[in-house]
């Protein structure tokens, strides 16, 4: 039976609610405590029925094995979540961007005692990262005075200033030009002169509100985060699950039309033979571009025209580039073209060829695309070479994503079934498929009928 004792003084009216639960190894009664304080204005009876009803919650949390958290701050928790998910395997990118999340949430509700969150708090933290000036989109640096003056007096040449600091002869001209650089470029650069860079440069620094969509990651992390304290029954409930976080415009996948995928190979036979075929393979087999960087040669056989996609490449500031199992664990042979294998066969080629010419310097990784020195690459290049790619040709912003999306797009509207559509992306579900292509699927439903109708149910003439 709980234990109410009513509580006066300065700051008002409260109830202590004590539950005993058993006995611990000393033989003495194990109590728990809760501080229960009235709505303003109640009157005297109502406060008694409320406190009652607490008291009766509170005992029956204590016999379910639920222990209120009345200790720790969300910040902790959040810390705990993490090394866990650390702890049991959770992937390292999803371990970095978990611990991107902190120094806001540590700022907006980190101090709040995790056993007080409330979905209020959430939706005024929510409300607060939409609002402008959240977000840093860029910071660059303009020189306060000559810095071509300041180098003559230092008797000091560009190219000079250029290796001290680390920095392209390019960027120090555009520094001397008086026009923004990078505000790290501005950094070296100061640092090599024995300047602060506030002394030789203003920072100007451009801010913007946060993406709803980078808002709702913040949200899915708290609903983690909170998930895991409801399961330990440190929480009466989820408050992520009773938040309003903003809502997600419905998009459709943007994919490329045949004519665009044309346009796009026709330019491709003007690069270099490495771009070629990387852009190539993610046309014709709708991998993520880290499953085609993370693609190593005995994953190719050639003979077979068959390519095993189990791996990716992955990038994080603390690790850089390294290998990691595909998004979904999936193991899975892709078919290739016989177009394919060709330019793959003039690769490998060239790729010899590169090797050859490395000698000592050549680093044997066994990846099919690398750097110069044979280090794998950064995934992420794909999206620059891509951005330069485009604007020699005057085509369309190019997302190689948007190639997977059209790998699906055409397979869905030449009749191949889901289940194939499904192995061939990675999907871990047939019903991910389903739901990303879902208005791709209604309309080759819409141009199966049609063709169904103008078979067996109209007049030919």
């Amino acid at each position: 039976m709980a234990n109410i004792r009513k509580i006066e003084n300065k700051s008002g009216v409260s109830y202590k609610i004590t539950v005993s639960n058993g006995i611990d190894i000393t033989g003495k009664p194990v109590r728990h405590y809760r501080t229960w304080k009235p709505e303003p204005g109640m009157t005297e009876r109502q406060m008694q029925k409320a406190v009652q009803k607490a008291a009766a919650d509170f005992e029956r949390e204590i016999e379910q094995g639920f222990t209120l958290d009345t200790k720790h701050t969300v910040s902790e928790y959040c810390r705990y979540v993490i090394d866990t998910k650390e702890r049991t395997g959770a992937k390292h990118r999803t371990i970095v961007s978990y611990k991107g999340f902190l120094p806001r949430i540590d700022q907006a509700i980190g101090h709040i005692k995790l056993a007080d969150l409330r979905p209020a708090h959430l939706n005024a933290f929510y409300t607060e990262l939409g609002k402008p000036g959240v977000r840093c989109v860029s910071q660059n640096a303009v020189t306060k005075e000559d810095l071509g003056a300041l180098l003559k007096a230092r008797k000091l040449t560009r190219d000079a200033l250029a290796k001290k600091s680390g920095v392209s002869p390019t960027t120090v001209t555009t520094a001397c030009r008086g026009q923004a650089i990078r505000l790290a470029k501005a950094e070296q650069l100061a640092a090599a002169l024995g300047m602060k860079v506030k002394e030789l440069f203003i920072v100007e620094t451009e801010t913007s509100a946060l993406a709803p969509k980078t808002i709702l990651e913040y949200h899915r992390f708290l609903h983690t985060v909170l998930d895991q304290a409801e399961k330990e029954m440190i929480v009466p409930y989820n408050a992520a699950s009773k938040a309003t976080p903003p809502k997600l415009p419905a998009r459709d996948p943007n994919y490329y039309q045949p004519e665009e995928i044309m346009a796009i190979l026709d330019g491709l036979e003007e690069e270099p033979i490495k771009w070629k075929a990387i852009t190539h393979l993610l046309i014709v087999t709708g991998c993520r571009r880290g499953e085609i960087m993370g693609l190593k040669w005995e994953k190719l056989d050639l003979d077979k025209r068959k390519v095993r996609i189990d791996s990716t490449l992955l990038y994080t500031p603390d690790r850089g580039v390294f290998e990691n199992a595909t998004k979904t664990r999936d193991v899975r042979q892709i078919a290739l073209p016989a177009e394919t294998v060709a330019l793959l066969r003039e690769y490998r080629r060239w790729y010899l060829e590169l090797k050859l010419a490395n000698g000592d310097r050549w680093n044997d990784t066994g990846y099919v695309f690398v750097r110069d020195d044979g280090q794998p690459m950064n995934p992420d290049s794909i999206g620059a070479w891509l951005d330069g790619f485009s604007k020699r040709h005057e085509l369309p912003h190019i997302n190689p994503h948007a190639f997977r999306h059209t790998v699906a797009s055409l397979l869905i509207n030449s009749g191949t079934d889901i289940v194939s559509v499904s192995k061939r992306l990675g999907h871990a579900r047939t019903s991910t498929t389903t739901d990303l292509y879902a208005h791709v699927i209604q309309k080759a439903d819409e141009q199966a009928t049609e063709t169904l109708a103008n078979a067996i149910l109209r007049k030919r003439a």
